[in-house]
């Protein structure tokens, strides 16, 4: 049997991905004939979650389709924004990318994170059962086929993560409206229903208090308040905020 040889180029977005000899243009591979075009992309490093198109001899095709001898593949990478239909935007992290989930929350996205490693399969089970789009940068964990939704976070560092996801989703920002311990909501709380939750200088210093619906964690505006302050003004004015 001759195995198909097709010629495949990948959008300058996606060459982190690929080997660096297939980074300049369109390069031939050898298929085997029966693997799938997205099995194909996958092999050669590419997530198909970070994918925006799959053309063939420049008609779109779905990931499932069989290469033929000498078609020639596009591989585009994923528009932006990036549209999630079929439910409300919401998301699930990987154990590595805590500060970002933190930050998320801090927003008023709804992140949900485990800070136990609670394995890749129960990580993909959770995203289909809540319909999460789960971010990683874990390519690996992003194959496989139970997940929801999924995309690759690319970079290492917490400020340029928040700018990479919410510029690719354009999630809506209700700054201090969640508790970035739990995801839980928020709401006022009156300074002496929360008196038992505070230390004495707190209770001296400060009296305006929020306090998470569901683990019970009191907020107030204490030291490091500015600091957070200046991630919620740096995204608001980049990215907007949910109306009132």
């Amino acid at each position: 049997m001759n195995r198909p040889e097709i010629r495949l180029s990948f959008a300058p977005e996606l060459h982190l991905f690929v080997a660096p000899e297939r980074r300049g243009g369109p390069t031939t591979l050898v298929t085997d004939g029966s693997s799938s075009l997205g099995h194909v992309v996958e092999s050669l490093g590419v997530p198909l979650t970070e994918t925006g198109g799959l053309l063939v001899d420049g008609r779109e095709v779905p990931p499932a389709h069989v290469p033929l001898p000498g078609e020639s593949v596009e591989v585009r990478a994923v528009a932006r924004p990036q549209a999630v239909p079929g439910a409300p935007l919401r998301f699930l992290l990987d154990v590595h990318l805590g500060t970002l989930a933190r930050r998320l929350r801090l927003l008023g996205v709804d992140a949900a994170y485990e800070s136990d490693d609670i394995g890749d399969p129960a990580l993909a089970a959770l995203s289909a059962a809540e319909r999460r789009v789960l971010l990683s940068r874990d390519r690996g964990l992003l194959r496989r086929r139970e997940i929801w939704a999924g995309a690759y976070v690319y970079s290492d560092r917490p400020d340029e993560q928040l700018r990479d996801v919410l510029g690719r989703f354009t999630p809506q920002l209700e700054p201090w409206t969640r508790c970035t311990a739990c995801n839980g909501p928020l709401q006022d709380a009156d300074k002496d229903a929360v008196r038992e939750h505070l230390e004495h200088g707190t209770q001296r210093t400060y009296d305006v208090f929020a306090q998470c619906m569901l683990c019970g964690r009191v907020y107030w505006r204490g030291a490091h308040h500015s600091q957070l302050q200046t991630i919620v003004d740096d995204a608001v004015r980049e990215f907007g905020a949910a109306a009132a």
